[in-house]
């Protein structure tokens, strides 16, 4: 089991040690039911975390003598992406939306940029027994495909969760909205491609792309603004689809008037 401890710092929330087991990452459970604003963290984890698991990691608590980093190894709970993002949906400070963004579009990515996480000892290893960086990149190849369907299909659930959280006992009912639109035909409207407007919400904030597919940033996903709908293409891969609501249409308009002074085509006559 390969493990490494990732420290991260951020001026509104401090320090931020990630804690990397055989390519998957874990989140200090405590320091972020804190940073989230829970009164009882301990009480946050229990309720909302289901991957909570403890480990001994090296925790810098001061300077030694010759001025080097005085280690100790300490016991802390860790806690896998998926609890780190149920702490960030049911706190209700506004800057768990910041936490949120900085997480997910700066320390995650950062982490995942090479997708190898090679420390020294690793580096010592590599260099006296070549075979073995051969072994680990080969595994590597394959782990990154893993890696990649996994964040996709993680982010689909956490934008359907999102979507049908403020009315699930309509559930039936989503499935049969029949004045869903794409975000092409949202576009038409405006003269702009499909592809433009997208890059255009990502700009505005309001969206963010993960392979292939836009998903809403969380402070958007449960405003009733999209639906999606998943489309199985084989038996390993998924595609979800977003379509906007005539809510999400309007939100879209008052957005793009007020920000960037766009109004439709049709407006242009008025």
């Amino acid at each position: 089991m390969m493990s490494s401890l990732e420290v991260f710092r951020n001026s509104e929330f401090g320090e931020l040690n990630v804690l990397i087991i055989d390519g998957k990452e874990y989140f200090p459970a405590t320091d972020c039911a804190r940073i989230l604003g829970y009164t009882n963290p301990q009480k946050a984890i229990r309720d909302h975390c289901r991957g909570c698991t403890k480990r001994s990691v090296g925790v810098v608590t001061g300077k030694k003598a010759d001025g080097t980093d005085a280690i100790q190894e300490v016991e802390m709970k860790f806690i896998p992406e998926g609890d780190l993002y149920r702490l960030i949906v049911k706190s209700k400070l506004p800057k768990a939306e910041r936490f949120e963004r900085w997480v997910f579009d700066e320390v995650l990515p950062s982490i995942r940029k090479h997708g190898i996480y090679a420390t020294d000892k690793l580096i010592d290893e590599i260099i006296a027994d070549p075979d073995l960086g051969i072994r680990l990149f080969t595994e590597l190849k394959v782990e990154r495909e893993k890696r990649r369907q996994l964040e996709i299909e993680n982010a689909m659930s956490r934008q359907i969760i999102g979507e049908l959280k403020p009315k699930a006992t309509y559930y039936d009912l989503i499935l049969q909205n029949k004045s869903l639109v794409p975000i092409s035909k949202i576009a038409k409207d405006y003269g702009m491609s499909g592809k433009a407007m997208n890059r255009l919400l990502h700009e505005l904030g309001v969206q963010y792309k993960l392979g292939d597919t836009w998903l809403l940033y969380q402070e958007y996903a449960d405003k009733g603004y999209t639906q999606s709908k998943t489309h199985i293409i084989d038996a390993d891969k998924t595609r979800i689809q977003t379509y906007w609501t005539q809510k999400g249409r309007l939100f879209l308009y008052d957005l793009l008037k007020n920000k960037k002074g766009i109004v439709p085509l049709i407006e242009h006559y008025v």
